[in-house]
């Protein structure tokens, strides 16, 4: 075939191809049961698109630093709050899990509220000691102020508060002094009856070692259980300008609660009627209230023998966030054997499931007791159970949901109360923190609550993706 016919060939074909490309219909036709498709004349002139793969962004070299500076501060972090001396021990090692109470505090004073830690001790923790120190930190990051809760008698003097108190006034206690009764004794374990009529004051603390929040009151609130609806309380500011009486003229658990506008440093309390009252709050502004809550003598079994009703009632109404037990030490000169530790443990169980129960909302920690010294052979020793028990109660803690802190281990261990004996921290019985070495205590553990919080700060301005990507990559 000549050449020319051949291209006049090629261009009809082309343009019978063209013509069935553009008449052809776009969504195809049907034959029986084929359904055929071509080309439109666009897709043949400008061919399909493709997709466009995505545009790969190299990290710029300030972007890479910053990376890395995540990566050895979460670093830094992870050390700190897993293998540091005086780290908390975690449920499941659940770094989140001071998350919530430290949200709620932070939104305390936007909220005009007190959110309160209830610090349950022994003997250790009296005059204030300790608590003070874990009330300084969170009254100087959330706000607050004040001592807190106090009993109407204070039979110990304090570090946070000057108080007194006078009139028909009968002590039930469910520990050492005092008459026991059917389970009616509050949140401090104990209540004072009152059958007529009575008189209680607080003056600031004048110690030196009281953090300057700690000497002003404008929010008090007296926690009590009215038995006949005849109940009245009035208060007054010593200093003038202001003076209240509050009657709600009902049965069972109230709070009367007064709000001055000015700051004072001494205020007096007058009641009348037939109650029990549960303790007095003394506190200023909005904010964490911490407060002071000793049991001398006591192991920690006193949650049990409180009615529970009564007890929720009273923590709801406290507005409780947090509740810390620091107990163990008066059970270690009587612990001789595995049974009597086991009974020990045991029982603490108890009273941690009891709180649980009544008040599933508190974030709960457990301090062991410290390192104590006895006679062995001639020479002062650590208890020989000591450090079973502490292993224990911290096994008890951890599968209960509840944190621990291992005031032991902070000290040195094994013997390590000699050595806080010859440097003025302990007392010559050996068993208890001179004030010096209860400080030391209590800034640690107020160390390691702001070295969480930090780091739960940290974690907030993060993406979870970010973060869990940097915290595994800092293990490594």
């Amino acid at each position: 075939m000549k050449p020319y016919k051949i291209f006049l060939f090629i261009i009809l074909v082309i343009t019978a191809l063209g013509a069935i490309c553009y008449f052809f219909p776009k969504e195809g036709i049907n034959i029986g049961k084929k359904e055929i498709h071509f080309p439109s004349i666009e897709d043949v002139l400008v061919g399909q698109s493709q997709p466009v793969a995505p545009e790969i962004k190299e990290l710029d070299s300030v972007e890479l630093k910053q990376l890395n500076d995540l990566k050895d501060t979460l670093q830094q972090y992870k050390v700190a709050l897993t293998e540091q001396t005086g780290h908390f021990y975690l449920p499941n090692d659940d770094i989140t899990f001071f998350d919530k109470m430290f949200a709620r505090m932070a939104q305390a004073k936007g909220n005009e509220e007190v959110v309160r830690i209830l610090h349950y001790g022994d003997s250790q923790i009296e005059m204030d000691r300790i608590s003070g120190n874990i009330r300084t930190f969170f009254q100087r990051t959330f706000g607050g102020g004040g001592p807190g809760l106090v009993p109407v008698i204070q039979t110990i003097p304090s570090f946070a508060v000057s108080q007194y108190a006078s009139g028909a006034l009968t002590l039930y206690s469910s520990y050492g002094d005092g008459a026991r009764c059917n389970g009616n004794y509050g949140v401090m374990a104990k209540c004072y009856r009152l059958g007529g009529g009575a008189t209680f004051g607080a003056n600031a603390s004048q110690h030196k070692s009281a953090d300057s929040r700690v000497k002003r009151f404008s929010n008090i609130t007296l926690l009590y259980n009215d038995h006949t609806g005849n109940f009245s309380a009035t208060l007054k500011n010593r200093k003038g300008g202001y003076n209240e009486t509050i009657s709600h003229g009902l049965t069972g658990i109230h709070t009367c609660h007064w709000h001055m506008d000015t700051v004072s440093t001494s205020v007096q309390i007058t009641m009348q009627g037939s109650a029990d009252i549960y303790g007095i709050m003394l506190d200023h502004g909005y904010g964490v209230a911490v407060d002071n809550i000793p049991l001398r003598g006591s192991s920690g079994n006193q949650f049990t023998m409180i009615n529970d009703t009564l007890l929720r009632s009273c923590y709801q109404q406290m507005n409780v966030g947090m509740i810390i037990l620091q107990f163990g030490g008066n059970s270690v000169p009587v612990i001789y054997n595995d049974k009597s530790l086991n009974n020990y443990l045991t029982s603490i169980e108890k009273q941690i499931k009891r709180i649980k129960q009544v008040y599933p909302n508190a974030t709960l920690l457990f301090i062991g007791p410290s390192d104590m010294s006895t006679r062995k052979g001639g020479s002062l020793r650590t208890y020989p159970l000591l450090p079973q028990l502490i292993d224990g109660l911290r096994n008890v803690a951890l599968r209960n949901h509840v944190a621990y802190w291992d005031l032991y281990e902070v000290m040195g261990g094994e013997n390590s109360m000699i050595a806080w004996v010859q440097n003025g921290l302990a007392g010559p019985d050996y068993i208890h923190f001179t004030p010096a070495g209860a400080t030391k205590v209590g800034k640690i553990l107020a160390d390691n609550f702001s070295k969480m919080y930090d780091f739960y700060l940290t974690r907030q301005k993060m993406p979870q993706q970010q973060f869990d990507t940097l915290w595994n990559k800092s293990a490594k």
